[in-house]
């Protein structure tokens, strides 16, 4: 087989990976809290010299920190971060990093996402209100009143998502490793009455589709006139 092909095949591989990651990006687009997903590429080299060929690598996926717009909502069990930190909500799965604020409260008191998986706070407890006390009040590290009384407190963590890292529903990601608590930091901070809106651009991610997809078409020509270069080498050998 030709070098070329390997060549042409490991591009086609990468920009397949591109194409899933792009789509995925656009079809979150209204995601509230979703984090867009990018693909890190390396060269690959084999060789030494004038023989040697560069491929390009599968990918590896990471996840975009550029915040969201936030859209107020004035409803007060709506939260935004405002900073680089995660909510945490208990899951089957274990602890969940989301940045989708969107609560209500259960008739039991429990605060929960709109999954329905409870928020936890800075020490990974599940926070109960009363539902009868009337709208909480939440101060921007997170503190909740109720009544003017202190009844708990919205848990902020951080976290590094890694390369090749899980998400879990549409806005969440599994953490590779344990969510650390985010305490006394004036970077970051809870927005009431808001939510973060999704941070892809739906014109760029078009734009990169577009290229991604004249990419492929320009690998496969290039397949195909390569397949047909040795057939044609072959038949005129045999003849």
């Amino acid at each position: 087989m030709q070098p070329g092909l390997y060549v042409a095949l490991s591009s086609q591989v990468a920009l397949e990976r591109r194409l899933t990651t792009i789509a995925d990006n656009v079809a979150n687009a209204g995601t509230v809290g979703f984090r867009a997903t990018g693909v890190k590429f390396e060269d690959l080299v084999s060789g030494m010299g004038k023989g040697s060929m560069s491929f390009v690598s599968t990918g590896e996926t990471y996840l975009s920190t550029a915040s969201g717009g936030m859209k107020e909502t004035g409803n007060p069990l709506d939260m935004a971060i405002k900073g680089e930190a995660w909510f945490g909500i208990q899951t089957p799965q274990g602890l969940i990093m989301t940045r989708d604020g969107r609560f209500t409260i259960q008739p039991n008191g429990q605060l929960v996402s709109i999954e329905g998986h409870p928020v936890v706070d800075a020490g990974g407890a599940e926070i109960i209100l009363d539902p009868q006390a009337g709208p909480p009040v939440v101060s921007a590290d997170g503190i909740i009143r109720q009544g003017g009384n202190l009844v708990g407190g919205i848990g902020l963590f951080e976290f590094t998502p890694g390369a090749d890292f899980v998400r879990y529903g549409n806005s969440g990601v599994v953490p590779p490793t344990e969510p650390q608590p985010v305490v006394d930091r004036i970077d970051v901070g809870v927005m009431q009455g808001f939510v973060e809106n999704s941070n892809v651009d739906p014109v760029l991610e078009m734009t990169r589709l577009i290229q991604v997809q004249r990419a492929f078409e320009n690998m496969a020509a290039l397949t195909r006139s390569s397949e047909s270069k040795l057939d044609e080498a072959v038949k005129a050998l045999g003849a």
